[in-house]
């Protein structure tokens, strides 16, 4: 008579799920599609605007941008620096929080929180020097259109960098998905402000 135990099967494996690595994607994806749509109704406006001579009479150029209305440069490309330097640092917290060291992870979430409002200031600094209202026309009601969704997103991410940062002073450096999480949606921001400065204060 065999008395040898048999060995059981081994159970379902445990599938590890991520809602908040899932939840950051969606929201990434909503705002790309958002600020998508917003700069292809940009486009489409431009493209319909009349022709009129340039100063010098050498060409023709739309008449989208009145002439009286000057982007501040510096404001804007010292905007997209800045965008980089939150990205390097929202994947230095995630480096840090894998290896479970809650200061640096803290310090990196730290920067971005500044660096996040610098960018507020900055877009704040462009609305004051270029000194338009809303009902002037319709490209300043697209751009206040544009740019006003692209500081909400900027405030939503915020948001995020202070829950991040909150958990991780408490003692949840370790909280990886979280601060993943935080660093994806700052990268969608990042690639979605790098389109509104192409379209908006590049090419204008």
């Amino acid at each position: 008579m065999n008395t040898s135990a048999t060995a059981l099967g081994s159970g379902p494996k445990v599938v590890m799920r991520r809602p908040t690595l899932v939840l950051s994607g969606l929201l990434s994806a909503v705002s790309a599609m958002l600020m998508g749509s917003m700069l292809a109704i940009w486009l489409d406006f431009r493209s319909k605007a009349p022709l009129r001579e340039s100063s010098d009479g050498s060409m023709m150029l739309r008449d989208w941008l009145p002439e009286n209305i000057k982007i501040p440069e510096v404001a804007t490309n010292t905007m997209m620096m800045t965008f980089v330097i939150t990205c390097v640092m929202a994947q230095w917290a995630v480096y840090s929080s894998r290896r479970n060291d809650p200061k640096h992870t803290s310090l990196a979430l730290g920067v971005v929180l500044l660096t996040e409002i610098a960018l507020i200031n900055a877009q704040v600094a462009i609305y004051l020097q270029m000194d338009i209202a809303v009902r002037d026309g319709s490209y300043m009601m697209m751009f206040y259109a544009v740019t006003t969704t692209m500081l909400t997103m900027i405030v939503i991410c915020m948001g995020f960098t202070l829950l991040a940062l909150f958990r991780s002073i408490g003692g949840r450096a370790g909280d990886r998905d979280l601060v993943s999480a935080h660093a994806l949606y700052c990268y969608a921001i990042a690639v979605i402000f790098a389109a509104v400065w192409f379209v908006v204060y590049v090419q204008k």
